[in-house]
């Protein structure tokens, strides 16, 4: 590990600083909703547009990378994020929010593609899979970091929003000076959603499920916190305790994946979260009892969306895999896009109660779903590895993990 970081760390951190400002700004943008008295309807809006860009995203920026290369379209999208993390503050208005939101998605995926191709192509096969494991904790270390950093300034004033147009311009300087050639890139092949669905009918309806959940949570914990009466340092300990709760599960649930029914894990950890959900509704805990619930339910959603990439990755040979997962990916982002306007509505039906009971009927759909699966298919043989993957991945580090996995299994052979 210590030969990966020495050989990756300049794109370790500018990754670091990416993340910092983005998570720094989807918790800001929630406080500073209420603050401006935007509606909790309207700051849904606002939430839901940065995965409706960040899929519209992956599907474009591939192709812009083809035709220009990818040191104009990294530089063309940093500028473009500094400049609305900025514009955020002299515009508070939710429509203005919503456009700036939806091309911060945007720039944040392609900029992520760029990132990860670095990186991926910066790393040798044989220690490639320690690189990845180090950018996905990177990443959650990042958001964590953000995390405390929103205690440093008034969130009603403008340094907050400087604090990360600042960090994400800082994070271009590593990865664009790096003496490593820009990585070639190529367009993943298809896979139809028929045959997807086909192969695996769990894979698709857990992986659409799930990004409700995470899109609830990465987008709208703010939100709600701010809804429900939290201080800046108590909402931004709760957003941190969703990733730091899925920071400390990933491996342990990993390990025990590559030993027993897949299923059985999605089973026992979506009933864990519905009952911490549900659990947080029904006791009206503390701030506390809330980190914990938080906890439970980030340690649950980053794992088992892994868990169900691995699961569907069992049914198909290695060379459908990356194609596959492509397509898993955008049917999480169609579930994401939905998560915050259906949690707006409920919370707005419910008052602040409503995230948890988004986030606990999606956990107990996904429960019943998996547990009917059981009933109606054999659990496959695991020629799959599972592989740590951020919800937030784009397609160029799914298909590097996906890789490794494949050869990890391929030299215990």
């Amino acid at each position: 590990m210590v030969t990966v970081l020495r050989a990756t760390w300049p794109l370790l951190l500018g990754i670091l600083l990416l993340m910092v400002g983005n998570g720094m700004q989807g918790t800001l943008l929630g406080i500073r909703g209420g603050i401006e008295g935007i509606s909790t309807g309207h700051m849904s809006v606002v939430m839901s547009t940065y995965f409706a860009g960040f899929l519209l995203g992956s599907r474009v920026v591939p192709n812009l990378i083809q035709q220009v290369g990818h040191v104009r379209v990294f530089a063309a999208l940093g500028s473009l994020i500094s400049s609305v993390l900025i514009l955020y503050a002299a515009a508070p208005h939710w429509i203005a929010w919503a456009l700036m939101r939806f091309l911060i998605g945007f720039c944040f995926s392609g900029v992520y593609i760029t990132a990860e191709s670095w990186l991926n192509s910066s790393t040798a096969n044989d220690s490639r899979g320690q690189a990845m494991s180090a950018y996905m904790i990177v990443q959650m270390l990042g958001i964590i970091s953000a995390q405390l950093l929103m205690n440093t300034a008034d969130p009603a004033g403008f340094l907050l929003f400087v604090i990360p147009s600042v960090l994400v311009s800082l994070s271009f300087m590593p990865i664009l000076l790096s003496t490593r050639p820009a990585p070639q890139f190529s367009t993943l092949k298809r896979m139809s959603f028929g045959k997807l669905f086909e192969t695996s009918p769990l894979g698709c309806v857990g992986i659409f499920l799930m990004g409700g959940v995470f899109s609830a949570l990465f987008g709208m914990a703010s939100v709600w916190g701010s809804s429900k009466g939290l201080t800046v340092t108590e909402i931004s300990a709760f957003v941190a305790a969703i990733y730091v709760g899925g920071l400390l599960l990933q491996y342990p649930i990993g390990w025990l994946s590559d030993h027993s029914d897949r299923r059985a894990i999605v089973l026992g950890l979506s009933v864990l979260g519905c009952v911490a959900a549900f659990g947080a509704v029904l006791l009206q805990p503390g701030i506390w009892g809330l980190l914990l619930a938080a906890a439970l339910v980030g340690g649950v959603a980053n794992p088992v969306y892994s868990l169900l990439l691995a699961y569907t990755n069992d049914f198909l040979d290695q060379s459908d895999m990356a194609a596959a997962s492509a397509g898993l990916l955008f049917i999480n982002g169609v579930g994401a896009m939905a998560g915050p306007i259906i949690t707006g509505w409920l919370m707005s039906l419910l008052g602040p109660d409503g995230f948890w009971v988004y986030i606990g009927l999606l956990l107990a759909l996904l429960s019943v779903y998996t547990g009917w699966r059981r009933t109606r298919r054999a659990a496959p043989a695991h020629d799959q590895s599972f592989a740590v993957i951020a919800p937030s991945a784009t397609p160029v580090a799914v298909e590097a993990a996906l890789e490794n996995a494949g050869s990890d299994d391929a030299s215990r052979e």
